[in-house]
């Protein structure tokens, strides 16, 4: 299998190394992509390290991090539509577990659908 690579390499010792650089973003991954690396590494490894190898992994996670902030948000008010909130000045107590209920629903759906496919 003949690869030509345009690769430098330092000598360390007797062995001579690849000089191997990952590009990582200057934005650093938020919850969503977090998850994903983490879902990745542990359940799919060989398209992990095939992702992380070829350089399309971070930008595959930022992707997956945008989206389910969209996702996310979409789905809150759609949920909100369905399900509107008590008045939060009247019942403030209620209104929290209404929203945290919500998000909570919202995030299960982002999860199925972005993270853990």
């Amino acid at each position: 299998m003949n690869m030509s690579s345009n690769l430098s390499y330092t000598q360390t010792g007797d062995y001579l190394l690849p000089n191997l650089t990952l590009h990582q973003p200057k934005t650093p991954l938020g919850k969503y992509g977090r998850l994903r690396r983490t879902y990745l590494k542990e359940h799919r490894p060989v398209l992990y390290n095939t992702m992380l190898l070829n350089g399309s992994l971070y930008p595959h996670l930022m992707e997956v991090e945008q989206t389910a902030e969209s996702r996310m948000q979409q789905t809150m008010q759609e949920l909100l539509k369905q399900n509107p909130a008590p008045n939060k000045e009247r019942h403030q107590m209620e209104w929290v577990q209404h929203m945290n209920s919500l998000k909570a629903q919202a995030e299960e759906l982002v999860m199925n659908e972005l993270i853990y496919s």
